[in-house]
């Protein structure tokens, strides 16, 4: 992850994101999710999760589910087998919840995550004002190559 001295994120903080796209090949479609063979990363052997290689995105990009990363190509427009690029567009996000793990979190992926950020759109409103089951979570030196930078408050 691209970012200065890995600075201590609060809740409120707001954060300028973004990941530059890489190709990959979808998996499977459902009328919910495109599930893609994830581009960065690979599976923990000591895991006592077994993950297949694969990440789910929503098929409605500003549904109920929403996710940072996109597909550079409209989701209901793929099929299986297709490639496409994954990325995250430069988006401002606010941060919701932080979270800390000592020893990091087992993901049954590699980097195993020791900070986890839950961020939404600056735009999008909570309901409660801080659910992460509504947010993203973005893993501090997570195996994808994303840049963040914290956008001065006034």
């Amino acid at each position: 992850m691209t970012q200065s001295g890995n600075p201590d994120y609060q809740v409120g903080d707001i954060l300028r994101v973004s990941c530059a796209p890489a190709l990959a090949r979808v998996t499977e479609i459902s009328s919910s999710h495109v599930s893609i063979e994830w581009p960065w990363g690979e599976s923990d052997p000591d895991s006592r999760y077994c993950w297949n290689g694969r990440f789910a995105l929503p098929v409605e990009p500003d549904g109920w589910e929403w996710s940072l990363f996109r597909t550079e190509q409209d989701p209901r427009t793929l099929k299986p087998y297709d490639t496409c690029l994954v990325g995250i567009p430069e988006t401002l996000v606010r941060v919701i919840d932080v979270g800390h793990y000592d020893p990091p979190m087992d993901t049954g992926r590699l980097p195993r995550p020791h900070t986890l950020l839950i961020v939404l759109p600056v735009d999008r409103p909570s309901a409660d004002g801080s659910s992460e089951d509504e947010g993203d979570t973005i893993e501090l030196d997570s195996a994808a190559p994303i840049a963040m930078e914290r956008v001065p408050q006034d």
